[in-house]
C-alpha cells in the first residue's frame, strides 16, 4: 500500500505521550515530502542501527530493504532490549516476511508503543516513508523516551540537558533540535564539557561552521565510539536540518556523557526498592519478588557494573590526560564525583545484600505457612470428607424394619464405625495445633483456618452424640427380632430338604426319557410306582412346614413388628412350596399316561426289528455266498475261458433277478428310520453294510465278466492255448499271496525267478515298465498275460499285434484314443496312448495314433 503520509503516535508505559509529535504535525507532514530531509533521516537511522547491529556481527546497507524480510529487524530489537523475541521464520515467501515484521511490531507495541499507520506489509514492501517512521519510533522508544532531567522527559529532557551542559559556551544558544545545531559549536560544546581533552572551544570559529562540525563528528567518532550518523554538507546547506536526525545523533552524546548522571539516578531509583522491607502474604507473591531480585542480578545490575568501571576509566584517562598537558583536573559538579557513585554504589550493595537475606528468610517463612497451611487444608479436607454424609446416616431409622441379619449387619457395621471414629479423635487434635501453630506464626488467612477448624469440632461432638443413640437403638431392636429368627432358622432346616424332593421329583416326572427296548420302559414304570408310594409321607412333612410358618406370623402380628419379614436363612417361601406340590400332584398322572405310551410304541419297534432283520439275516448270507462262487470261477483253471463266461453270465441272471428283495429290505429299513429306531440285537447286518455289499457284488460281476471277455480276446489275438491259459492262471494264482486278482512287486519278481528270468535291477526295471506303466507297485492278472505272451509268441507275432489292432480300428490305418479306451481295459489303452506315436498318412483326423509302428516297436522291429 502506498502512502503519502505517516502518522506515528508514541505512547509509554506511563500514559504520557509525546505531545511535541502532535504539536509539529502540520510541518511534519512537509518534512517527510522533503528528499533533503529524508536523505538525513536515511543516514542517521542507518549508522544509528548499524551501532547496534555490529554488536551481533552484522549491518545494513539500505534502510528500506534490508528490513524487508524481518529478520535484522527482530535481530535489533534484540540487541537494544536485551530480550529475546519469538524464533523468526526462515522462509523466502512473502508471508514469512510479513509474520516476522508482525513480531517486531508486536515487541514494540509490547513496550508501551502504540502504532498508528504502520503495517507489516509496507515494511516488506521497502516503504521508505513507513521503515524510517518505524525507526524513528524504535529510536524514541529505546534512547529517547528513558532520558530524565529535573523533572522532564524524553525529547524535552533531552533539549533540557543539552541547554544545562552548553551554558557556559560563547556562541552556543540551544533552543531546539535544528538551526541551533547548524554551525557545530553546539555539538563541541558537548564534547569540551565532558572531554576537554579532545579538543580546545577556544580556538573554534563560528564562520566555519563546516569545520566545527567535521571536527566534532571525527572526535566523537574515534574517542567517543559514536558513529558519524551526519554529514556537515547536508546541515549546512539545509535551511532547516531534520530534527529527527540531530534528536537521534545528540541522544548518543547524552548516553555517552550522562553516564554519571544515569548511574546515580539508577542507584537512586535502586536503592529504595531493595530497602523495602514489606512482606508479602503470599508465597506466590514472593516469589515474585524473588524473580524480580535474580532478573535485577542477572540483567540489569550487570549493564551497571560495567558501566561504573568505564566511568572510573574515562575519569582516570581524563584526568592523567590534562595533568600532562599541565592543564586542570576536570571537576564534575557536585555530588557526581567517582567517590560518590562509589559510595552509593556500595550503599546499593549493602541494601541489596540485607534484601537477598530477608527475601530468603521471608520466603522460609512463607513456606513454612503455605506448608502448614497446606497439611491443615489437606487434614481437614480428608476429615470432612470422611464425615461427610455421616450425620445422615447415623440419624436414620433403617432398624425399624430391618430383619434380624439385617439388624446384625448394622451393629456390626456400627462397631467398625465406632473404632473408625475412635481413630479419627487423633487426626481431629492435629488439625487443632495446626490451626493454632497458623495463629501463633501470623498466617495471613488465620479467620478463615479458624472457621473452619470451629466447624470441624462442632461436628465432631456432634458425630459422637449421634453415634450413642444409634448403638441404643440397634441393640433393642435385634433383641425383638431374636425369637423369630429362631423359628426362621428351624423352617430353613425342614423346608430345604423338602423343596429339593419336591424338585427331584418334578424334574423326574418331566424327564423327556429316551428308551429303546420294552424292558427299559417296564424299568420306568416300577421305578414310578415306588415314587407314588412316597407322596404320603411327604405330604406329612409339607403339615409341619406349615405350623412353623404360621407360628411366625402369629409372633409378628402379636408385637407389631415392622419389619418386612424375610427368612435369612432360606431363599423359600412358604407359598413356593405350595405351589411345588400341587404342581407334583398334577405331574403324577401324566408321567402314567407318558409312560403307558411308549411301551406301545416300543411293541412296534420291536416288530419293526424283527421284521427287518429276518430278511437281512438271509441277504446278507446270500450276497456273500455270490461273491464267493464269482471269485472261484475266475480262478477256476480246468475249463475253458467261455465255460468260466457261461458260469458267470449265469451267476449274473441271478443276481438281477435277486434285486425286489433289496428293494423290500429298504423298505423295511425306510420304516425303522421314522421310528426313530437306532440298534438291533436281532440281527448283525445294517442296511449300508447290505447296500455296500449288493453294489460291490454288481461291480464284481461286471468286472470279472470284462476281464474274462479280454483274456479271450487277447488268447484270441496272440494264438495262446488253453493250455497255456491255464498255465499262466495257475502260475499267477500261487503268487498272489492276498488273492485279491493282483500280484505287489516282489510277488512279480518272485513269479519271473520261478520261470527261470535272469533279472537286474535294470531288466526288472524295464519289466515293470511294461507290466505297470502308471508306477501302481500292482500287476493284474491282464497286465501278466501280456507280459507271457510277448515272452512266448513266435516270428508271426508282431503281424498278429498288427492284426488285432486292425480289427479294433474297424480296418482303418490309424486308431483314435476313444476307440483305444472303448476297447481295451484301462491301464492297457492308457499304455498304448503313452507310447502309440501319431499316424503321419493322409487322411487321418487330428489325435490319430499310428498302431502298427507301435507294434513293430514292441517286438524290435523298429527303430521307434
Amino acid at each position: 500500500m502506498m502512502m503519502t503520509q505517516v502518522e506515528t503516535t508514541v505512547r509509554y508505559d506511563n500514559g504520557y505521550e509525546d505531545e511535541y509529535m502532535m504539536q509539529e504535525d502540520e510541518w511534519d507532514r512537509d518534512m517527510l515530502l522533503d528528499p533533503a530531509w529524508e536523505q538525513q533521516q536515511r543516514k542517521t537511522f542507518t549508522a544509528w542501527c548499524n551501532s547496534h547491529l555490529r554488536k551481533a556481527g552484522t549491518q545494513i546497507e539500505n534502510i528500506e530493504e534490508d528490513f524487508r524480510n524481518g529478520l535484522k529487524l527482530m535481530l535489533l530489537l534484540e540487541v537494544i532490549s536485551g530480550e529475546r523475541l519469538p524464533k523468526p521464520d526462515r522462509g523466502k515467501m512473502r508471508f514469512h516476511k510479513i509474520a516476522n515484521v508482525n513480531k517486531a511490531l508486536e515487541f514494540i507495541t509490547s513496550k508501551g508503543v502504540k502504532l498508528v499507520s504502520i503495517g507489516a506489509e509496507e515494511i516488506v514492501d521497502g516503504n521508505v516513508k513507513m521503515t524510517l517512521g518505524m525507526i524513528w519510533t524504535i529510536i524514541l522508544r529505546f534512547a529517547i523516551q528513558d532520558i530524565s532531567v529535573e523533572e522532564t522527559s524524553a525529547k524535552e529532557g533531552l533539549l533540557l540537558w543539552c541547554q544545562r551542559k552548553t551554558a557556559p559556551y560563547r556562541n552556543v544558544n540551544v533552543q531546539n533540535f535544528h538551526v541551533s545545531w547548524k554551525d557545530g559549536l553546539a555539538f563541541c560544546a558537548l564534547i569540551h564539557r565532558h572531554r576537554p581533552d579532545l579538543l580546545d572551544y577556544s580556538k573554534l570559529n563560528k564562520d566555519d561552521p563546516l569545520g566545527n562540525l567535521n571536527l566534532a563528528f571525527d572526535i566523537a567518532e574515534k574517542h567517543l565510539d559514536i558513529p558519524k550518523m551526519l554529514d556537515a554538507e547536508d546541515i549546512i546547506n539545509t535551511p532547516k536540518p531534520d530534527e529527527r536526525a540531530i534528536m537521534t545523533y545528540v541522544s548518543c552524546f547524552y548516553h555517552a556523557f550522562a553516564g554519571a548522571e544515569q548511574l546515580l539516578e539508577w542507584i537512586r531509583r535502586t536503592t529504595p526498592w531493595l530497602e523495602n522491607r514489606t512482606p508479602e502474604k503470599t508465597m506466590a507473591e514472593m516469589q515474585r519478588k524473588l524473580e524480580d531480585f535474580r532478573d535485577y542480578r542477572r540483567q540489569h545490575k550487570p549493564p551497571k557494573v560495567q558501566e561504573k568501571c568505564q566511568l572510573e576509566i574515562n575519569f582516570n584517562t581524563l584526568q592523567t590526560k590534562l595533568r600532562i598537558s599541565n592543564r586542570p583536573a576536570f571537576m564534575p559538579s557536585e555530588g557526581k564525583m567517582v567517590s560518590d557513585i562509589a559510595s552509593a554504589w556500595q550503599g546499593l550493595e549493602q541494601a541489596e545484600k540485607g534484601y537477598e537475606e530477608w527475601l530468603l528468610t521471608e520466603i522460609r517463612r512463607l513456606e513454612r505457612l503455605d506448608h502448614l497451611a497446606e497439611k491443615f487444608r489437606q487434614k481437614a479436607t480428608n476429615h470432612e470428607n470422611w464425615a461427610s454424609g455421616k450425620e445422615l446416616i447415623l440419624s436414620q431409622k433403617d432398624y425399624e424394619t430391618a430383619t434380624l441379619t439385617e439388624i446384625r449387619a448394622l451393629l456390626r457395621k456400627h462397631e467398625a464405625f465406632e473404632s473408625d471414629l475412635a481413630a479419627h479423635q487423633d487426626r481431629v487434635e492435629q488439625i487443632a495445633a495446626i490451626a493454632q501453630e497458623l495463629n501463633e506464626l501470623d498466617y495471613h488467612d488465620v479467620a478463615a483456618v479458624n472457621q473452619r477448624c470451629q466447624s470441624i469440632c462442632d461436628l465432631w461432638d456432634k458425630l459422637g452424640t449421634l453415634t450413642q443413640k444409634r448403638r441404643e437403638s440397634l441393640e433393642r431392636t435385634d433383641k425383638l427380632l431374636e425369637t423369630i429368627d429362631q423359628l426362621f432358622l428351624e423352617f430353613a432346616k425342614r423346608s430345604a430338604p423338602f423343596n429339593n424332593w419336591m424338585e427331584g421329583a418334578m424334574e423326574d416326572l418331566q424327564d423327556m426319557f429316551i428308551v429303546h427296548t420294552i424292558e427299559e420302559v417296564q424299568s420306568l414304570i416300577a421305578a414310578h410306582e415306588q415314587f407314588k408310594a412316597t407322596l404320603p409321607e411327604a405330604d406329612a412333612e409339607r403339615q409341619a412346614i406349615l405350623g412353623i410358618h404360621n407360628e411366625v406370623l402369629k409372633i409378628s402380628q402379636s408385637y407389631g413388628i415392622k419389619a418386612n419379614i424375610v427368612n435369612p436363612y432360606s431363599t423359600i417361601t412358604f407359598e413356593e412350596l405350595l405351589n411345588k406340590w400341587e404342581k407334583v400332584k398334577k405331574l403324577v398322572p401324566q408321567r402314567d399316561g407318558a409312560l403307558q405310551e411308549e411301551m406301545a410304541r416300543q411293541h412296534t419297534n420291536e416288530r419293526l426289528r424283527r421284521q427287518f432283520a429276518a430278511q437281512a439275516n438271509l441277504i446278507g448270507p446270500w450276497i456273500q455266498t455270490r461273491m464267493e462262487e464269482i471269485g472261484r470261477c475266475s480262478l477256476e483253471i480246468g475249463g475253458t475261458l467261455e465255460d468260466q463266461m457261461t458260469q458267470l453270465k449265469q451267476c449274473e441272471h441271478v443276481i438281477v433277478a435277486y434285486k425286489p428283495n433289496i428293494d423290500k429290505l429298504e423298505g423295511d429299513h425306510q420304516l425303522i428310520q421314522e421310528s426313530l429306531v437306532f440298534d438291533n440285537k436281532h440281527t448283525n447286518y445294517t442296511m449300508e453294510h447290505i447296500r455296500v455289499g449288493w453294489e460291490l457284488l454288481l461291480t464284481t460281476i461286471a468286472r470279472t465278466i470284462n476281464e474274462i471277455e479280454t483274456q479271450i480276446l487277447t488268447r484270441d489275438a496272440k494264438g495262446i492255448s488253453q493250455q497255456q491259459m491255464n498255465e499262466f492262471r495257475s502260475s499267477f494264482n500261487h503268487f498272489d499271496r492276498k488273492k485279491n486278482g493282483a500280484m505287489e512287486t516282489d510277488d512279480f519278481r518272485a513269479c519271473l525267478i520261478s520261470m527261470g528270468y535272469d533279472l537286474g535291477e535294470v531288466e526288472f526295471a524295464r519289466i515293470m515298465i511294461l507290466v505297470d506303466p502308471n508306477g501302481t507297485g500292482i500287476v493284474s492278472f491282464q497286465s501278466f498275460i501280456d507280459f507271457m505272451t510277448r515272452e512266448t509268441a513266435d516270428t508271426d507275432t508282431a503281424e498278429q499285434v498288427v492284426a488285432s489292432f486292425r480289427i479294433l480300428a474297424a480296418d482303418k490305418p490309424y486308431i483314435l484314443v476313444d476307440e483305444l479306451r472303448r476297447e481295451l481295459p484301462p491301464e492297457q489303452a492308457e499304455y498304448c496312448i503313452m507310447r502309440m506315436p501319431p499316424y503321419a498318412g493322409p487322411g487321418a483326423p487330428p489325435g490319430a495314433l499310428d498302431y502298427t509302428a507301435f507294434s513293430t516297436a514292441l517286438y524290435g522291429e523298429s527303430d521307434l
